[in-house]
């Protein structure tokens, strides 16, 4: 993500998909703007880099995939968070997750996801029991029982 991408005046966080290069745009909530301006203004170090997140040690360059792994591999350690996944693909699944038992379908989840094929949402998703068992015990079955 560049500095660019955050639209303060409209309020979106545009995103570009790695793997499709197709640009999402979100709602920039308040929290978010919040969080974002501060982490700019007091974490950020002062860097000619355009993207968004640096590291926190000198020289001060792009956080690469590979410290956004051992980033998140640790505070899920210091979380004590039990997660057979423990890099940011566990935030994907967990995201899935989340949405699935709110409520969303798949359709939706992997629209949210970005993946390339709705049958890779299944992947990140798995199966949402309470969703389903609601759904099971909700269908009208037209009298055939």
């Amino acid at each position: 993500m560049r500095l660019r991408d955050v639209d303060w005046t409209r309020r979106v966080l545009r995103v570009q998909r790695s793997k499709t290069a197709r640009v999402q745009a979100y709602p920039l909530t308040a929290a978010m703007a919040q969080t974002l301006s501060c982490y700019l203004r007091k974490a950020r170090p002062e860097s000619r880099c355009r993207e968004m997140f640096l590291t926190l040690r000198a020289p001060f360059r792009p956080l690469s995939g590979s410290g956004v792994y051992h980033l998140t591999r640790s505070l899920l350690d210091r979380l004590a968070i039990a997660s057979p996944k423990r890099g940011p693909h566990s935030l994907r699944h967990a995201c899935a997750w989340y949405l699935l038992n709110s409520g969303l379908t798949l359709k939706q989840v992997g629209d949210q996801l970005g993946p390339r094929s709705p049958n890779a949402t299944q992947i990140y998703a798995k199966v949402s029991w309470a969703g389903l068992r609601t759904t099971v015990a909700t269908f009208d079955w037209g009298g055939l029982l």
